[in-house]
C-alpha cells in the first residue's frame, strides 16, 4: 500500500579529533570558540548501553565541554564523535513515550487545520525515528516520507507502512527527494536541530525541499529554559548545538528563510516550535509572538557572553546538592533505584559521579536497554516489574520531563511508603 524508499547509503560526515591545544570554531558563523558555557568533564555517548560481555572492556570517553560563540552566541559542543558512529544504530524510539505519542498527535492536527493540508500535500520529517508522528498524517490520508539515518529504527518505521529514506538530511539529500517529485507542502524537524553538526547544510537542505509557499517546523529545547531550570542533564554528545530564538532566526535568514511565528512548548522541560518560510513568501506575516520573544531574550542578556558564561556555577551547585541528599539517604539505609535510561541521565550520572554505591539498579519499557548496563556507570538496566519486587525506598526519575506520567505509572511504590525523587532543576521529593 505504501511505497518504501530503502536508501542505505549513508551520507559522509567525518569525524575529527580536534587539537585540545587549539579552539575549534563556530560551526553556524566560523568564528573561534573561546568562551566556555560549561565543562562536564569527560562522559561516554550517552546511548552506548553496555551489554554484559563487554563489561570489562574499554569504554571510550569524550569531553563535554560546551562552549558559545562570542559572534553570534550558538552554544555549541565540539564534533568528537561523528553523526554515523552515534546514529547509524540507535538506542532512542520515541513510541515508548505515551505523552510524546499525544504530543505528536495533538500537532498533527493542528498542523492539518492551521495550513489546510489533504490528500494533495506532501509531508516530509527530518529524524522521523520509528514513525511515531507520520503515522497520525497517514491516518488523515496525507502523503508523508521520514528521512531517519538510523537503520534499526527506520526499519520499524518501515514494518509500519511509512515511507523511509535511511539517510542524513542534508543539501544533496533534498535534491534528491525534490527530484523524485517529494518537495515538500510541510517539512517537519522536531528535535534534530541540536544533533546536526553540519548545521548550515542541513537547513540549507530544508530551504532547498520546500515548496515556494511550504512552511517548515522545528522543535528544540528552548536554551533559555535550559538555563533558568539548571537542565545540565540534556547535554550530551549527540547534541552538537544549544538554540536560542536569536541564534536560530540568524541560521534561518542567512539561509533565505523567514520564522514567521513561534510557540513556547512544555515537552523537554521548555522548547520551542518555530514556523519558517521563504523569506520572498508574502502571504506569511511576522506574528507578534516572535517580536515578543526576541525582545525578551535581548532583555535578559542573550546577547553578552557574560549571560552564557554564568551557567557553570549553577551546574556544580546542582551536583553537589543531589549528592548531599544521596549520602544523607544511603547512611540512613534507604535503598534508592531509577526509572528510565535516557541520554539525559547518563549525563546526570557520569557527572555526578553515581553508580551502584547510591543506585541499585534503573528500570526502561525500552526492551532494546534491557539486560544492558547504563554507559560509564554500568547500573544495570531491568524491566519496569523489577520495582515491584524490590520494593525500594525512592525512585530516582531520570527522564524528568515525563514524571507526571511515570509516577502515575509507578503509583503503586506508595504502598509501601516509597517515594519519588526528581533531580532537575534541583532535587525534589514527591510522595
Amino acid at each position: 500500500m505504501y511505497q518504501v524508499i530503502n536508501q542505505p547509503q549513508i551520507q559522509s560526515h567525518p569525524s575529527h579529533q580536534l587539537d585540545p591545544n587549539t579552539h575549534s570554531s563556530c560551526r553556524f558563523c566560523g568564528a573561534s570558540l573561546k568562551h566556555t558555557f560549561v565543562d562536564l568533564g569527560m562522559s561516554p555517548l550517552c546511548e552506548s548501553y553496555v551489554s554484559e560481555v563487554d563489561l570489562n572492556r574499554m569504554e571510550p570517553f569524550y569531553p563535554l565541554h560546551v562552549y558559545v560563540c562570542d559572534h553570534c552566541f550558538l552554544v555549541q559542543l565540539q564534533e568528537y564523535v561523528s553523526p554515523e558512529h552515534i546514529f547509524t544504530e540507535y538506542a532512542y524510539f520515541s513510541s515508548y513515550a505515551e505523552t510524546w505519542l499525544k504530543h505528536a498527535k495533538a500537532y498533527t492536527d493542528l498542523m492539518v487545520e492551521r495550513f489546510h493540508l489533504n490528500e494533495q500535500s506532501q509531508v516530509v520529517e527530518l529524524a522521523s525515528n520509528d514513525g511515531y508522528l507520520l503515522q497520525y498524517f497517514i491516518e488523515k490520508s496525507i502523503p508523508v516520507l521520514g528521512v531517519e539515518p538510523a537503520a534499526n529504527i527506520a526499519k520499524v518505521a518501515i514494518a509500519k507502512g511509512i515511507p523511509t529514506v535511511i539517510e542524513f538530511f542534508g543539501q544533496d539529500c533534498a535534491r534528491k527527494l525534490v527530484r523524485q517529485g517529494k518537495q515538500a507542502d510541510l517539512v517537519v524537524a522536531n528535535n534534530v536541530l541540536a544533533h546536526v553538526p553540519a548545521l548550515n547544510d542541513f537547513v540549507a537542505g530544508i530551504k532547498l525541499l520546500l515548496k515556494p509557499q511550504g512552511i517548515a517546523t522545528g522543535e528544540f529545547q528552548h536554551l533559555m529554559r535550559l538555563m533558568a531550570e539548571n537542565q545540565f542533564d540534556t547535554i550530551y554528545h549527540e547534541h552538537f548545538c544549544y538554540h536560542s530564538f536569536i541564534t536560530i532566526e540568524k541560521i534561518f535568514a542567512a539561509h533565505g528563510m523567514t520564522l514567521f511565528d513561534m510557540e513556547e512548548l512544555p515537552t523537554h522541560g521548555g522548547s520551542l516550535r518555530i514556523y519558517a518560510c521563504h523569506q520572498n513568501d508574502l502571504s506569511k506575516s511576522v506574528s507578534d509572538r516572535v517580536i515578543e520573544l526576541r525582545n525578551r531574550e535581548q532583555k535578559d542578556g542573550f546577547t553578552s557572553v557574560e549571560r552564557y558564561t554564568s551557567f557553570e556555577q549553577q551546574v556544580r551547585e546542582t551536583k553537589r546538592k543531589l549528592l548531599d541528599f544521596l549520602i544523607r539517604t544511603k547512611r540512613e539505609g534507604k535503598t534508592i533505584v531509577g526509572y528510565g535510561a535516557p541520554g539525559k541521565g547518563n549525563t546526570l550520572l557520569n557527572y555526578c559521579g553515581i553508580r551502584t554505591d547510591f543506585l541499585d539498579y534503573t528500570v526502561d519499557r525500552n526492551p532494546y536497554k534491557q539486560g544492558k548496563f547504563l554507559p560509564g556507570t554500568h547500573i544495570p538496566i531491568y524491566h519496569p516489574d523489577k520495582i515491584q519486587e524490590t520494593k525500594p525506598d525512592y525512585v530516582l526519575i531520570l527522564p524528568w520531563n515525563f514524571k507526571d506520567e511515570i509516577m502515575e505509572q509507578m503509583s503503586f511504590i506508595r504502598n509501601w511508603g516509597g517515594r519519588f525523587l526528581v533531580p532537575i532543576p534541583e532535587v525534589r521529593v514527591y510522595p
